[in-house]
């Protein structure tokens, strides 16, 4: 006959039970929800309760790898990251995440797709150049969908990432091309107006260089002008005396000067002496 210690110890081992951190015990008797547990040393009755689950709060995380096909049928590949946690370790709460799916794996595909379905309906309605340029409009539209879903299940959603999009092969080469294409077009632009630049700034200084040449000319025309006039007057006064001018440039613009109004000043004095 067992021994009523032995018997004692055995149903103190069976109606023990440790909920670790970060986790709680959902108790049910005889297949029907009962009560929770929260972390640490717990007791059931032995046989008659059991822990159904240990439903995790912390936060949890998954990634996920799916393709699109985008308005113009080119097929788009997605890295996305999902982080998500219980809404609080509230009794509500906790039999939501329970008993809403059969299992993990359950809950985990239903997630999945919801996360699959909003981003294709999206990109569905987006041409390919677009959809590179719309990564937080998409996560925009995917969060405001997935949040309604997780709450109704029990979860909140922390984050949604969307950490890569790209194309097939064939699409990603051709828009290497095209963006290639652009840089050369840009390139030959830029060089056709720094050439054209060049040769305006070129033409620029010709035309002031042609400007100066002709002043210059001009005034020496009319230096030279001058000084015949003046040497005329002079063999015409001179009464036969030798005069000695400087040859440098400023010497006969300053003989040319003074000649003038020597001349000037013969005038006023005939002028002067008619009066």
């Amino acid at each position: 006959m067992i021994p009523a210690a032995v018997i004692l110890i055995v149903l103190i081992i069976l109606s023990a039970s440790i909920i670790k951190q970060g986790h709680v015990g959902v108790v049910t008797r005889f297949g029907k929800y009962q009560r929770l547990m929260l972390p640490g040393l717990n007791f059931k009755l032995p046989l008659l309760e059991g822990v159904y689950k240990s439903i995790s709060t912390q936060n949890q995380s998954i990634e996920l790898e799916f393709e699109a096909i985008s308005l113009d049928q080119a097929y788009v590949n997605f890295k996305s990251l999902i982080v998500y946690s219980a809404q609080d370790a509230g009794e509500e709460t906790i039999k939501k995440i329970a008993f809403r799916f059969i299992d993990e794996k359950s809950f985990m595909q239903t997630l999945v797709r919801s996360v699959e379905g909003s981003i294709r309906s999206y990109v569905a309605n987006k041409k390919q150049a677009e959809i590179l340029v719309l990564r937080s409009e998409i996560i925009g539209a995917v969060k405001d969908h997935l949040e309604e879903a997780l709450n109704s299940w029990g979860y909140h959603l922390l984050d949604l990432q969307i950490n890569d999009i790209s194309f097939d092969e064939a699409i990603m080469r051709s828009m290497s091309q095209v963006v290639s294409s652009n840089n050369m077009k840009a390139a030959a632009e830029n060089e056709a107006q720094a050439q054209y630049l060049i040769k305006t700034r070129t033409a620029e200084a010709e035309a002031r260089a042609i400007r100066v040449k002709a002043e210059a000319e001009k005034e020496a025309s009319e230096l030279k002008g001058a000084g015949l006039d003046g040497m005329k007057y002079i063999s015409e006064h001179g009464k036969g005396n030798v005069m000695f001018f400087d040859g440098s440039n400023e010497g006969m613009e300053r003989t040319i000067k003074q000649m003038q109004a020597l001349k000037t000043l013969d005038k006023r004095s005939l002028e002067g002496a008619g009066h």
